[in-house]
């Protein structure tokens, strides 16, 4: 006889999660299946709907955890460190754990693109508001300088998302090199 092990609601709750992570990132918000995203989590599309309640709840849902992730990616990296020291433990951390984990960023830039849906926006918004907030608080650096490390961080995504890195461009090779530089 084979026992099947019960799950609580939450446990359940990250499956979906999980699930949806992936078929948001590979179709985003409009493209992507509720029924899908029941049979990778292994459950019932109705289960998800109790749930979430939305396929837009549920891709919130994601959002809100991909930018909570990056958060505390950041806290990790930047604990011990202030000031410009903060700001490049957290920009290599961003590098070696967001940039080479390609459901992520794909579900990074599916969130960006989502944005014409306002509540979305909403999500979004908050998310990127957490993040600057507290790279603001930790490196206690000018406005510039913030702005500096995000728009670094957005050509990456941007890079990565066309796997650049590895594809020999001269242009890219060198914007990629000039982010490397520190700037004065």
């Amino acid at each position: 006889m084979v026992v099947s092990e019960r799950k609580t609601k939450e446990e359940r709750r990250e499956e979906i999660l999980d699930a949806a992570l992936v078929e948001f990132a590979e179709r985003g918000l409009a493209g992507a299946s509720t029924e899908e995203i029941a049979r990778r989590a292994g459950i019932s599309q109705p289960y998800v709907f109790r749930l979430f309640g939305t396929k837009k709840e549920l891709f919130k849902a994601v959002v809100v955890r991909c930018f909570r992730e990056t958060l505390q990616i950041f806290q990790r990296a930047a604990e011990g460190h202030r000031g410009e020291e903060a700001l490049e433990a957290m920009g290599e951390a961003y590098v070696e754990r967001l940039l080479a984990d390609e459901i992520r960023l794909r579900m990074q830039m599916q969130s960006y693109a989502a944005c014409g849906d306002p509540d979305v926006r909403a999500v979004v918004r908050e998310g990127f508001g957490d993040l600057v907030a507290y790279v603001e608080r930790v490196s206690d650096l000018p406005a510039a300088e913030v702005a500096r490390f995000f728009a670094t961080g957005m050509l990456l995504n941007v890079f990565a998302s066309m796997d650049l890195p590895e594809a020999g461009e001269p242009w890219a090779d060198r914007l990629l090199e000039a982010c490397k530089e520190k700037t004065d």
